[in-house]
């Protein structure tokens, strides 16, 4: 995987205003579109589509400093059709006009061409277990909240502290499917997703695939296949938010194994509100 994403990003540079088929280029590597746009945001820190605009916008950059004469053949060869969406990509990255600069000389923000490499440095333990479940039906309370990859989610902490206490009473009755208790889910988020995106979340428990859902609670179905178990335990969020990044600088990189389309899910087996023991299950199949 870190050959491919090498490769991919010198596939940008080599054809920087040409449209990038990202589904052909993942096939072509042996991996999936999901997978690699997955692993390109985790390890890179952005997704993949704005990491190849800033790319375009600073190359676009460095030539209207240099003096291009032409913001319609620079907006062009940077694979914008008109002068209009070319100056709103570039303002957006840059925080000034494609006209400014060539006038002024900038500022401008400069995005290094990215390189990737495979260190494990063994600051995450992790215990893992590969393990084939049937389709799980996930039902509970669902609600949209916005994707935070650090610290508490507000909206989601809100959502689960209307929660009465015995509807989690409730919940936990109908639990009868692994895994097991209370779970965390979220689900419908795009494989490159930005910080923000909007998510669904849902609190809930999975029931056996034929059980009858009381019409008052959301469901969520996913396919049967193989997932991998990762258990951590330390303060809270950042014990869980620390072994997501690890999974993808540390355990996809160096085992037989890439994500599937699917929803994540945290299962609580000890929380006290500031420290957890917890198991977060991702969707894999093997690469």
């Amino acid at each position: 995987m870190i050959g491919t994403l090498n490769a991919l990003v010198d596939r940008i540079e080599a054809a920087a205003g040409t449209e990038l088929d990202v589904a052909d280029f993942a096939r072509a590597h042996g991996t999936t579109e999901y997978h690699l746009r997955r692993m390109f945001s985790a390890l890179a820190g952005m997704p993949l589509s704005e990491y190849i605009r800033r790319r375009r916008m600073t190359l676009a950059g460095a030539e209207l400093v240099a003096g291009a004469s032409s913001l319609l053949d620079v907006a062009v060869r940077h694979g914008y059709g008109s002068v209009e969406a070319f100056a709103r990509a570039f303002r957006a990255v840059h925080g000034i006009s494609p006209a400014d600069a060539r006038r002024d000389g900038g500022p401008l923000r400069t995005q290094p061409t990215l390189r990737f490499r495979l260190s494990v440095e063994g600051r995450s333990p992790m215990d893992v277990t590969i393990t084939t479940a049937p389709e799980l039906v996930l039902v509970g309370h669902a609600v949209e909240v916005p994707l935070i990859h650090e610290g508490v989610n507000p909206r989601m902490q809100q959502h689960i502290a209307g929660i009465p206490a015995e509807e989690h009473a409730r919940l936990k009755a109908l639990s009868d499917a692994e895994p097991a208790g209370i779970l965390a889910v979220t689900g419908d988020t795009p494989p490159d997703a930005p910080e923000g995106t909007m998510l669904t979340y849902l609190h809930g428990v999975s029931v056996q695939p034929d059980a009858e859902v009381p019409a008052d609670l959301d469901a969520m179905r996913v396919d049967a296949g193989s997932w991998a178990v990762f258990t951590a335990s330390g303060p809270f969020p950042e014990t869980l938010q620390n072994l997501w990044a690890a999974t993808a600088t540390e355990w996809f990189p160096s085992n037989p194994w890439r994500l599937r389309p699917g929803p994540s899910i945290v299962r609580y087996l000890e929380f006290t509100g500031t420290h957890a023991s917890c198991e977060l299950w991702l969707a894999v199949e093997p690469a």
